[in-house]
């Protein structure tokens, strides 16, 4: 195997200067099977730049004649990655493990699937795992870690994921579409799995691709859009060579090509002339179509399916329900150990807006919450992190908490649709890590990344709950990281394409690099996973001391998310883009449509009633104490507060300021805020820290930041202007 190095493609978190204290070092690595041969690859190539095979012969993989040798010549390993099973350990590695299972709790317990323990003794960093994916990522975790594991003695750590499942969709499509393209919401160029209706033939990028994923934790990707339109579908049959080429590129780095299929795959692929999920000639068709996936792909992961979804066909159709619809096709992968991700974004797309009883945030809660227990324990119910769509700011899913009988995986969109489109600095991490540590039943309950996880029984909502234990992926000073739950894990739409910068922007590869790495580690704080991205992709490459580039991509990014919502929608009400691409404001663009995207601002006030008492009804589907929060006015967070209320503009927030106000002074500081990030990048230029291109790149992009953030305050202050007819008290400029 040859390690991915595309020409003309930056690096990401991934230069090989990010190797060099590997790559300096006598490294022993024991095991057998691909995962592991990607190891020694790994090592080989970091020796073969920075240490040189002459000089520091690598070793072989049983530790055989050339290990032996290295130890003779009084020249021991500074750096073991070894199997556990492995035989004969070497010394230090059995210290190392002796001391994590003599551990209380854990004699006899394994390290894990995925998981890997490291410790340093004796002048010598050990990395021990279960199974060569556990290597892979200890590897990784060595790399990222940098000098710093080679040096003092370090508590033996043991990390392991979170979550079973850390997956990609990709929004691709195989022949370009005439409305959105190579890929669906795709803001950084073309796919780089597929070009203008064929697979690419240089495929080198995609395992670059798989590389950069197995660094920061994700271990599965589908490979084409949700929307499935002709030419995909056939990827299921006789276009199977071309995503079995793709999950070849993937499988040296441990992950699982998935596929998205249409519902209706029978009858448009030639099969039964009925996609009814019931039908015997249905279910045999699935089940003969995905042996023949399974002899094609054997490690192939499942199908994602979108049904009954914006056009998309379902079960509707044929008077079944999804759960009948999931089963069908689960019960074709069971045999093979696959999973059907079925996606929970189901919704009336032709609502009324005169109609305020029918309520787009209901919909996903309505659908599915009857059905929980019918579920195939091989589906996963893929639910959108907020009740809406990818929104700045929306509340939690309820249903994320409402099936404790179904395998659940949260879904978060990493592709920034309704975040700027990477044109805009919008680190989301912190955004991610608020709403995988929200509790729905207090303090004392478990959080969204236990139910994803399948770390903490839950009862119905309303009902008890188990204990509020951690499960973080990771674990040092003596702890045991436990052991990944059957939950769906987490899923994200990604951002990358076939720029020469991963995702379009450069500073928005932090945000894939963000969700692999809360995937693995939900409670890692979002400044520490900044700062392994910023010592990752920066400084192994700065010609300066990096700290002046650490502080400022600090400044600019920390509260970017936050920013962005300063100045777009205010207070949790959504939208207000320009309809149909969804970049740019446009305050009414969903107002009259049939989307049932809405905020109902009219000249005394503004917000979407979603109250038990007097509105649509959605607050009951949360279970306390949040249904009580949000029904009341006066406890409702204020920045949700329109998202469940229609206030008066003269309604005063907690600040004291009136939402009027708020509205005025947001939008005006949130401008204030970019230019101040543009002038802290502008003072980077020729200061070394940041390559030339890219920091170029980053100006370019941020100066587009700031005309489409004047551009948002002007129209959304000078709409509310006019509607409420009340003044900036501050007597600002409102064109």
């Amino acid at each position: 195997m040859t390690i991915p190095e595309p020409a003309g493609v930056h690096p990401a978190w991934l230069p090989p200067e990010a190797f060099r204290p590997i790559g300096t070092r006598r490294t022993l690595v024991r095991g057998d099977g691909p995962l592991a041969g990607t190891v020694r690859e790994e090592v080989a190539w970091a020796r073969a730049r920075y240490g040189g095979d002459a000089r520091r012969p690598a070793p072989d993989a049983t530790g055989g004649r050339e290990a032996r040798g290295d130890r003779a010549a009084g020249r021991p390993f500074d750096l073991v990655l070894t199997l556990a099973a492995a035989e004969p350990l070497p010394a230090v590695a059995r210290m190392v493990l002796a001391e994590f299972r003599s551990r209380p709790g854990r004699a006899g317990h394994p390290i894990g699937d995925e998981g890997f323990v490291i410790g340093r003794r004796d002048g010598v960093t050990v990395v021990l795992a279960d199974d060569a994916a556990g290597l892979l990522y200890g590897l990784f975790h060595v790399v990222r870690l940098g000098e710093g594991a080679f040096g003092a003695a370090r508590p033996v750590e043991h990390h392991r994921p979170a979550m079973r499942r850390r997956m990609l969709d990709h929004w691709d499509n195989v022949d370009v579409h005439p409305v959105m393209g190579q890929v669906e919401r795709g803001y950084a160029g073309g796919s780089i799995f597929w070009h203008d209706g064929a697979r690419r033939d240089d495929l080198t990028r995609v395992r670059a691709y798989g590389r950069l994923l197995a660094a920061c934790g994700v271990n599965a990707v589908a490979v084409n859009n949700v929307n499935v339109h002709a030419t995909e579908a056939r990827l299921l049959t006789d276009r199977l060579g071309d995503v079995a080429a793709i999950a070849g590129e993937l499988r040296p780095y441990g992950i699982r090509a998935h596929l998205s299929v249409t519902f209706a795959a029978p009858i448009v692929l030639g099969g039964p002339p009925t996609a009814d999920p019931l039908d015997e000639d249905v279910r045999g068709w699935w089940a003969r179509t995905t042996r023949r996936v399974y002899e094609t792909i054997p490690d192939f992961g499942g199908y994602v399916v979108k049904a009954d979804s914006e056009g998309q066909p379902g079960p509707f159709a044929y008077g079944r329900d999804h759960a009948d619809g999931a089963n069908a096709l689960a019960d074709a992968l069971a045999p093979f150990g696959g999973v059907v991700h079925w996606r929970a974004f189901v919704y009336d797309h032709r609502q009324d807006w005169r109609d305020r009883s029918t309520d787009r945030a209901r919909a996903a809660h309505d659908h599915f919450v009857p059905l929980d227990g019918r579920f195939r324990d091989n589906v996963v119910l893929q639910v959108k992190h907020g009740p809406i769509d990818f929104q700045p700011r929306e509340p939690v899913s309820p249903v994320i908490s409402a099936m404790p009988s179904t395998r659940l995986a949260v879904e978060l969109q990493v592709t920034q649709e309704y975040t700027g489109q990477q044109r805009h600095v919008c680190h989301l991490a912190p955004m991610w890590s608020e709403l995988l540590g929200f509790r729905p039943w207090g303090p004392a309950g478990p959080a969204v990344a236990h139910l994803a996880a399948g770390t903490a029984h839950v009862d119905r909502p309303g009902g008890d709950t188990a204990d509020g234990h951690v499960t973080d992926g990771y674990a040092a000073d003596g702890d045991t990281a436990p052991a990944p739950g059957a939950g769906g894990g987490l899923t994200g739409v990604s951002n990358v394409g076939d720029d020469a910068y991963w995702t379009g922007h450069p500073l928005a590869q932090a945000n894939l690099y963000a969700f692999g790495r809360l995937a693995w580690a939900p409670w890692t704080a979002p400044a520490a996973i900044l700062d392994e991205w910023i010592d990752l992709t920066f400084a192994p490459v700065a010609t300066v001391v990096p700290e002046r580039l650490r502080r400022t991509l600090h400044a600019i990014m920390d509260d970017s998310w936050r920013t962005y919502e300063m100045y777009t929608a205010p207070l949790g009400v959504g939208f207000m883009v320009r309809p149909g691409h969804h970049y740019g404001p446009d305050v009414d663009g969903y107002e009259y449509t049939p989307w049932g995207t809405y905020h109902f601002a009219d000249r005394d006030g503004v917000g979407v009633d979603r109250t038990r008492a007097t509105g649509t009804g959605f607050t009951g589907q949360y279970p306390p104490p949040w249904s009580e929060v949000y029904e009341r006015l006066d406890r409702c967070p204020d920045e949700l507060l329109l998202f469940f209320h229609h206030v008066p503009y003269g309604h005063v927030l907690r600040g004291g300021s009136t939402v009027i106000q708020h509205i005025y002074d947001t939008h005006f500081a949130g401008v204030e805020r970019v230019a101040e990030a543009r002038s802290l990048w502008r003072e980077l230029a020729g200061t070394g820290s940041a390559p030339a291109a890219l920091h170029a790149r980053v100006e370019e992009l941020l100066d587009e930041q700031l005309r489409c953030a004047e551009e948002w305050r002007d129209q959304v202050n000078a709409y509310f202007f006019r509607k409420s007819g009340v003044p900036d008290a501050r007597g600002r400029h409102i064109p």
